[in-house]
């Protein structure tokens, strides 16, 4: 019997062409991305990181801090709603992952990272219209909470905009 190696650890771009795959393949919940956007995202970023399974990325995580230059209308809701806060942009596992517990790896490492910035509030939005009910499942046991909800995708999606507040 193999013994699968895991490991997270930040993106590079070689990492590019296996993020953009998994970014295409879940893209009901998510916004395209081009590899344009995904090098000015990397560079605005405060957390794109992957895990690795016996060398190939399946599922990866991004997440951005406050004052950056993003044009995601739910990264400005945010912006114009906190003035400190660390915003998931979005977290992808490609569907042969699905429940092996990688987002969960993934959010703790965003909650590790938001606290030891001492950054109070982490977000994330969902999608409702179409719902997304195992996203908004996962988001509830981190104690997501809905702080606000938008109509996006010019009307074809609404999302709740949830946040979780860090205890100090």
């Amino acid at each position: 019997m193999m013994i699968e190696t895991r490991k997270i650890r930040p993106a590079t771009l070689k990492d590019y062409e296996q993020i953009l795959k998994l970014n295409e393949e879940s893209v009901q919940f998510l916004s395209p991305l081009s590899k344009e956007k995904l090098t000015h995202l990397h560079r605005q970023s405060e957390i794109l990181k992957v895990v690795e399974v016996d060398g190939a990325v399946e599922a990866f995580l991004l997440a951005l801090r406050e004052g950056k230059d993003y044009d995601s209308v739910n990264y400005i809701w945010f912006s114009k709603n906190y003035d400190k806060f660390l915003y998931i942009d979005r977290v992808v596992v490609s569907v042969k992952q699905q429940n092996t517990g990688f987002g969960k790896l993934l959010y703790e490492e965003v909650f590790k990272h938001a606290d030891s910035m001492d950054v109070p509030i982490v977000t994330a939005e969902i999608d409702i219209e179409p719902s997304n009910l195992v996203s908004l499942k996962f988001h509830k046991k981190f104690g997501f909470l809905e702080v606000g909800k938008q109509s996006v995708a010019g009307g074809k999606k609404i999302v709740s905009l949830q946040a979780v507040q860090l205890l100090k």
